[in-house]
């Protein structure tokens, strides 16, 4: 076996992942349980944002081959598992899809290859969770017989700036051989790979990085609050505070949070303090309870405009524009859209949507919004514009000028500070 990878997982992780071996020269499989995405990809259709149709066709014009088979598993000297990792009840962390994906792995891995979990988790999954799932399965020794390291997956979609080859990577395995394994695979089209001392300091690494955005934004929030109370303008706070080229680094207040990372991640690790130590790990708790509560602080600054408008909440139009969790793509994960529209919803609004990447707005199983067919008449039409995501399509300006009123949670837009979260 020369050079030949299975990455378990296609979405927005595993995906870029394949692309970059693809370019260094990797015979890639990528292993997908879903026959409509193996179908689309292998037909030459992408199914996120970060890639487009010709760049899976010229993933398969160097060997790339998405699959449903694990076969592929055994003919391969590397697989890496990017499966999601949500939170389960109560909040704790659901490893069922790295359970299952390991346990594929498990069954045909060969002597001499490697296992490289990415799927953000807890620490102690890969040791704890991952190598005895293997070793029963295989019946063969981690360590010796295979090797095993956890390496964080760091993709940021939409991002242009830094993508995979360009973004450190960092790599702790099980032993010294199983680290140098996985540094020599992440070595051939990524441009700096850091070495940690294993498994378990790499998996909080990564915790750390959006554990650190996540009470970062949580400061934001409470300062936006109250910053409104005592009649100063946050984001000229934060303007101000940005000019430091030292100390400080910028993070700004919105609806919510969104995306797998700054939601979900650092539960995780608020989650094992509790579970192993048997006590709170405060400040993701206390951000989680502020970042949580914006979308509530959302919906009543907005009744708070129609007041001053002589209008009530309940009965109004009220349109929101951009229902993704960050702006220019696709993925709703996490949205924090779906909370605002629920407290909406809950108030008696009468609810609508524009989002250029969003046809179909899934709010839950039971209920689903249209866009509107024509973004300028419901502007015009609306009692109330909120801006939850600034998107490149948008002309904030024409948007400000033509809203009866206009609330712009992202700050992007020239609106006077009461009109700003």
């Amino acid at each position: 076996m020369t050079k030949t990878v299975t990455i378990i997982g296609q979405g927005y992780v595993g995906l870029p992942l394949a692309e970059e071996a693809t370019k260094a020269g990797w015979k890639v499989y990528g292993y997908d349980v879903s026959d409509r995405v193996v179908n689309g990809l292998n037909s030459g259709k992408s199914h996120i944002d970060d890639l487009s149709d010709a760049d899976i066709a010229a993933m398969i014009e160097r060997g790339y081959v998405a699959t449903t088979d694990p076969k592929c598993i055994g003919e391969s000297n590397v697989s890496v598992v990017c499966v999601p990792t949500p939170l389960g009840d109560a909040g704790s962390p659901d490893l069922k899809y790295v359970e299952a994906a390991t346990q594929t792995v498990g069954g045909h891995i060969q002597p001499g290859s490697t296992y490289i979990l990415e799927s953000t988790t807890y620490p102690g999954t890969t040791d704890g969770i991952c190598v005895p799932i293997l070793e029963e399965a295989s019946g063969i020794k981690a360590g010796s017989d295979f090797f095993v390291a956890y390496s964080p997956e760091r993709v940021d979609p939409g991002r242009t700036d830094y993508q995979i080859k360009n973004t450190p990577k960092l790599v702790g395995g099980i032993n010294d051989a199983s680290t140098e394994n996985a540094v020599g695979f992440y070595s051939d089209f990524v441009d700096t790979v850091v070495p940690v001392r294993g498994t378990k300091e790499a998996e909080t690494s990564k915790l750390l990085e959006n554990t650190f955005r996540h009470v970062n934004i949580a400061l934001v929030n409470e300062m936006a609050k109250f910053c409104k109370e005592l009649d100063i303008d946050i984001w000229e706070v934060i303007r101000g505070a940005s000019t430091k080229p030292f100390g400080f680094m910028k993070f700004t207040p919105g609806a919510g949070v969104g995306g797998h990372c700054i939601p979900i991640d650092p539960n995780y690790l608020s989650y094992e303090v509790r579970n192993r130590l048997g006590y709170p790990f405060r400040f993701v708790e206390l951000a989680q309870e502020i970042n949580n509560s914006m979308p509530s602080y959302v919906v009543s600054r907005s009744g708070e405009l129609l007041n001053n408008e002589a209008k009530a909440l309940n009965g109004a139009k009220v349109l929101l524009l951009g229902v993704t969790y960050k702006p220019n793509i696709a993925d709703q994960r996490e949205s924090p859209a779906v909370p605002v529209a629920d407290e909406f919803l809950n108030r008696k609004a009468d609810l609508s949507y524009h989002d250029p990447h969003v046809e179909t707005w899934n709010v839950s199983s039971e209920l689903s919004f249209e866009r509107v067919p024509d973004l300028k008449q419901a502007v015009d039409e609306a009692d109330l514009v909120v801006l939850l995501q600034a998107h490149k399509d948008y002309d904030l300006e024409e948007l400000r000028n033509s809203a009866k009123v206009f609330f712009d949670t992202t700050g992007k837009s020239d609106s006077p500070a009461e009109f700003k979260l």
